[in-house]
C-alpha cells in the first residue's frame, strides 16, 4: 500500500491565523504603554491601545466569518486512491514523472509479486523492452498499448496512461489476455521445468503436429526413445520410435520387447481446427497383460536392467527370479543360461556359506551384508558378493549384488607385472653399473698386457681369451641394460627396409639350410628413428627364436608395412596410440606357444629351453630395446597342425616426423684420425681403485700428463691449486660428491673446461643427472684406446 498522511490546508490556515491575533493584541498593548511614557497621559495611551485591540478583534472575526483561500498545493490521499482502484480485472500502478512508484492496487503486486515498479516487472521475451517504449509513447501522445505480453505462464495486455491535474503521473493498466496459445503453453510445460519434475513423477509428454512429426518432447521421452536425455527426436514421425505387438501392446522400439507396455493419452489443443497440433502423455502400463502382481516386479527388473551394477533377485527359497547382464557378466554366464540358485555360481567350498546367508538375509530384518566367495569361472580370486534383505517387491526377498571385477583383476595385474619388471630392471642396470666398473679393469689390463707381448708369445693368446671372455660378458651386461631400458642407444633416422635387407646373408646362415627365410616389404614405409645396432639385434633375436621353435624345418617370415592412423583405429588396441606406424612382423611355421605361456615371454629369465640352451634374456632383450626406441610390440601365437600354426611378432615404430628450421642445423663432425697420441694435462676422478688406475695408465702411455683423484672433494682441491688442466675426465656415480656436482662447482671458476663423463650406467638414464652443456659421455667398458680415442676428440673439438 502507498499512502502519504499530511495535515490538511484548512488546519495550517486557523493555526496560522490565531497566531497572527496574538501578535496584534501583543503590538496594540505595547504601544499604548509606549506612548504613556512619551506623553505620560494614560488616556490618549488606553485609547490608542483600545483602538488596536478592537481593529485585531474585528480582523479575527472577519477571518472566523469568511475564511482566506489558501493557495497552497492540495495533497492526494492515495490510501482513497488504492481503495477506489483495486477490482478483480485489472492490476493497476501509478507511477511519477522520475519513474518512481507512487500507488498500486492488490492485483498487481499479486501478479508481479510485490509492489514492482513499472516497466522493469521480469517480462519474457522483451516485454520490459517494450514497456519502456510504451511508457515513452504515453508522455508524448497521452497513451499507449502493448498486447500479449508474458511473465511466467500469466498472459496479458498493458495500458499506459498520462493523467493528473498537472498530468505529470503515468498510470499503468493490466489486463489478461483472453487469447492464449495452447501450443505455446504445451511447449513451456514439456521443455521447462515442469517437464523435468513429469519425467521424475514417471510421466512423459510429448507434442506432435498435426503431420504426426514430433515437436518438443520432455527429455523422459527423450531418454527412453533415443537412449539418452540429449538425444534429438524433434523431427521425427511418432510411429518410428513405437511399435505394436500382437497384443496391441505399445512399446518404445528401442526398448523391444523387452520393454514395459505404454498407456498413452492424447488430446487436441483446438479440437475445432483441422490442423492443430496433439498433447500425448506417456505412462508406464502397470498392472496389464494378466500377470498380475508379478507386474509390480516387472518395473523393479527394468530399473535393475539398466543399471551398470551386476544385480540379482532371489525369492525366500533362494531361487533366482532375476539377474541383469552386468550380473551375468561378472559371474561369467554363457548368454541364455539361468541357474537356479546362487550356490550354482561359486565353487563346492563355498556353496554352503552362499545358501545359509541368503535364507538368513530373506526371513530377517532388512540389512545388508558381504561375503567373499570364489567363483567357478574364475576360483583363483576371490570377489565380494553383497547380500541384501529386499521388502515390498513381491516374491524377491534377496537383493544381491557383485562387480564385474575382471577388468580391474587384469589392470591390477598389469600394474603389478610393471611393477615387478621395474624392480627387476633397477636391480639389473644396478649390477649392470657394478659388473661394469669390474670389466674395465680387466679388459683394460688386457689391453696394457697385449702392449707388452706380440702374437706367438706364450702369454699372448691367454690374454686374447681373457679379453674375449670379458667381451662376451660386457655383451651380457648390455643385454641385461637392454631389459631394463638402461642402455645408451645411438638413434639414427633409417628406413627398416634397409636394416633388414643388410642382415638377410647373416639371417640366412643362422637359421640353416632346413629353414627357408621370406623377406616382403611395403610400399610407402615411413622413416623411423632408431639404433640401426639394435635393430639388428631384435631382428637376430626373433629370427634364432624362430628357428629353435622349428626343429623340422619351416619358414620365416620378414615383412615390413606401414600402418596408418585408420588402421590403428581398426585394430582397437587400448595399448596402441593413434598415429603412423612403420611396421616389422617376423613370423615361423613352428610349434607356437602354449596360451598361459604367452603373457610372460616377455619376462626376464623366463625360457622354455632346457637348462643351459637359453638364459631367459633374449626376448626380454627385444621388449626394451623395443619401448626404449619408442615402440611397441605384440606377440600371437597359434597352436596346430593348420596353416595358420606358428608365432608371429609385430614391432610397431612410430614414423619420425621430419623437424624444419635451426633444429635440423647439426653441427659438422670433425673426421677422426687413428692417432691417439696426444698432449696435455688431464686431471682423472674415480673412485674405483682398478679402474682409476687402468685409465691413468691408458692416458699416460697416450702421452697425457694426469692427475688422479678418488673423489669430487679432492678433484675441487686440485682445480683450485692449479691452473693448468686441460681436461676433466669423471665418473658420474660416486659417493659424496658425484660428477656432475663437482662439474658445476668447478664450472663457476672455469665454465669452458672440458669434460668426459664415464659411467657404468647408461648415457639415456644420466641424462636427468646430467643437465649441463657441452660435455661427452663414455660407457663402459671401454678399451684403452676407446678411452685415448674419446679424450683426443673431446681436446681437438674445444681446439
Amino acid at each position: 500500500m502507498f499512502d502519504i498522511n499530511r495535515p490538511t490546508s484548512s488546519t495550517v490556515g486557523n493555526d496560522r491565523t490565531r497566531f497572527a491575533m496574538w501578535g496584534v493584541f501583543a503590538a496594540a498593548l505595547l504601544c499604548g504603554l509606549l506612548l504613556l511614557w512619551l506623553t505620560g497621559n494614560w488616556i490618549v495611551a488606553a485609547g490608542f491601545a483600545a483602538t488596536g485591540i478592537m481593529m485585531a478583534a474585528l480582523l479575527l472575526f472577519v477571518r472566523q466569518v469568511q475564511p482566506v483561500k489558501n493557495p497552497a498545493k492540495v495533497e492526494f490521499d492515495w490510501a482513497l486512491v488504492r481503495a477506489a482502484a483495486d477490482n478483480d480485472d485489472l492490476a493497476i500502478a501509478v507511477t511519477d514523472r522520475a519513474g518512481r512508484m507512487v500507488c498500486a492496487n492488490s492485483l498487481h503486486e499479486s501478479w508481479f509479486g510485490g509492489p514492482q515498479t513499472p516497466p522493469a516487472l521480469g517480462l519474457l521475451d522483451g516485454g520490459d523492452a517494450q514497456l519502456v517504449a510504451a511508457g515513452r509513447s504515453a508522455w508524448r501522445d497521452g497513451s499507449a498499448v502493448v498486447k500479449r505480453l508474458r511473465r511466467d505462464l500469466l498472459l496479458f495486455d498493458a495500458e499506459v496512461l498520462r493523467g493528473g491535474r498537472n498530468e505529470d503521473h503515468l498510470v499503468w493498466r493490466f489486463r489478461a489476455s483472453h487469447t492464449l496459445d495452447l501450443a505455446i503453453e504445451a511447449k513451456n510445460l514439456i521443455e521447462g521445468d515442469a517437464g523435468r519434475r513429469l519425467g521424475e513423477a514417471g510421466m512423459m509428454a510429448v507434442l506432435i503436429g498435426p503431420e504426426g512429426r514430433i515437436r518438443h518432447a520432455t527429455p523422459a521421452f527423450a531418454l527412453r526413445a533415443g537412449g539418452r536425455i540429449e538425444a534429438a527426436v524433434e523431427g521425427r514421425d511418432l510411429i518410428s520410435v513405437l511399435e505394436t505387438d500382437a497384443d496391441g501392446a505399445i512399446r518404445f522400439t528401442s526398448e523391444g520387447q523387452k520393454g514395459l507396455p505404454l498407456r498413452l493419452i492424447q488430446f487436441a489443443l483446438d479440437p475445432d481446427a483441422a490442423d492443430t497440433a496433439t498433447l500425448i502423455l506417456m505412462l508406464d502400463e502397470i498392472g496389464g497383460g494378466g500377470q498380475g502382481s508379478a507386474t509390480g516386479i516387472a518395473h523393479i527388473q527394468s530399473l535393475l536392467g539398466i543399471l551398470p551394477l551386476g544385480l540379482a533377485l532371489a525369492d525366500r527359497d533362494g531361487r533366482f527370479l532375476y539377474l541383469n547382464d552386468a550380473f551375468c557378466r561378472a559371474v561369467g554366464l554363457a548368454p541364455g543360461a539361468r541357474p537356479v540358485y546362487p550356490g550354482d555360481l561359486v565353487v563346492r567350498e563355498d556353496k554352503a556359506a552362499v545358501a545359509d546367508s541368503v535364507r538368513r538375509f530373506a526371513n530377517g530384518q532388512a540389512m545388508t551384508g558381504d561375503l567373499a566367495v570364489r567363483l567357478r569361472h574364475q576360483p583363483e580370486e576371490p570377489v565380494a558378493l553383497t547380500i541384501a534383505g529386499a521388502r515390498g517387491l513381491g516374491d524377491a526377498a534377496v537383493l544381491l549384488s557383485i562387480k564385474d571385477s575382471s577388468e580391474e583383476s587384469r589392470l591390477r595385474k598389469q600394474v603389478a607385472q610393471a611393477t615387478k619388471m621395474q624392480a627387476i630392471g633397477q636391480l639389473a642396470g644396478g649390477v649392470a653399473h657394478d659388473f661394469n666398473n669390474i670389466l674395465t679393469g680387466i679388459i683394460g689390463h688386457c689391453d696394457l698386457m697385449l702392449m707388452r707381448h706380440t702374437p706367438g708369445d706364450s702369454d699372448y693368446d691367454d690374454i686374447q681369451q681373457i679379453k674375449s671372455n670379458s667381451n662376451r660378458a660386457a655383451a651380457l651386461t648390455r643385454q641385461l641394460l637392454a631389459f631394463s631400458r638402461q642402455q645408451t642407444l645411438r638413434p639414427q633416422i633409417l628406413q627398416l627396409p634397409d636394416i633388414v635387407s643388410e642382415i638377410s646373408n647373416l639371417l640366412k646362415r643362422l637359421l640353416g639350410e632346413t629353414i627357408a627365410l621370406e623377406v616382403k616389404h611395403g610400399r610407402n614405409l615411413g622413416a623411423v628413428r632408431a639404433d640401426p645396432g639394435q635393430i639388428e639385434q631384435v631382428i637376430v633375436n626373433l629370427a634364432v627364436n624362430a628357428r629353435d621353435a622349428m626343429p623340422r624345418g619351416g619358414t620365416v617370415t620378414l615383412q615390413t608395412y606401414a600402418v596408418s592412423k585408420s588402421d590403428v583405429r581398426t585394430l582397437g588396441s587400448d595399448i596402441l596410440p593413434i598415429a603412423d606406424y612403420t611396421a616389422l612382423s617376423v613370423a615361423d611355421t613352428g610349434t607356437g606357444i602354449e596360451p598361459e605361456l604367452l603373457p610372460k615371454i616377455f619376462e626376464p629369465f623366463f625360457t622354455t629351453k632346457e637348462v643351459g640352451k637359453g638364459t631367459g634374456l633374449g626376448l626380454s632383450t627385444v621388449y626394451g630395446i623395443v619401448k626404449q626406441s619408442g615402440g611397441f610390440i605384440f606377440a600371437d601365437s597359434t597352436i596346430g597342425d593348420g596353416p595358420r600354426r606358428g608365432s608371429s611378432f609385430v614391432i610397431y615404430l612410430p614414423v619420425h616426423a621430419e623437424e624444419t628450421g635451426a633444429a635440423l642445423a647439426l653441427t659438422p663432425q670433425k673426421p677422426k684420425t687413428s692417432e691417439t697420441w696426444g698432449t696435455g694435462t688431464i686431471l682423472l676422478v674415480e673412485d674405483e681403485d682398478m679402474v682409476r688406475a687402468v685409465a691413468e695408465r691408458a692416458l699416460v702411455r697416450n702421452g697425457y700428463s694426469v692427475i688422479a683423484a678418488a673423489n669430487g672433494e679432492d678433484a675441487l682441491e686440485i682445480l683450485n691449486a692449479r691452473q693448468d688442466i686441460d681436461l676433466v675426465v669423471s665418473d658420474v656415480v660416486m659417493p659424496v660428491m658425484d660428477g656432475p656436482t663437482m662439474v658445476r662447482k668447478a664450472r663457476e671458476t672455469w665454465p669452458d673446461l672440458p669434460i668426459l663423463f664415464m659411467s657404468g650406467y647408461a648415457e639415456e638414464q644420466l641424462r636427468k643427472m646430467i643437465d649441463l652443456d657441452n660435455i661427452a659421455f663414455l660407457p663402459k667398458p671401454f678399451s684403452v684406446l676407446q678411452l685415448a680415442e674419446a679424450a683426443r676428440d673431446v681436446l681437438a673439438s674445444r681446439r
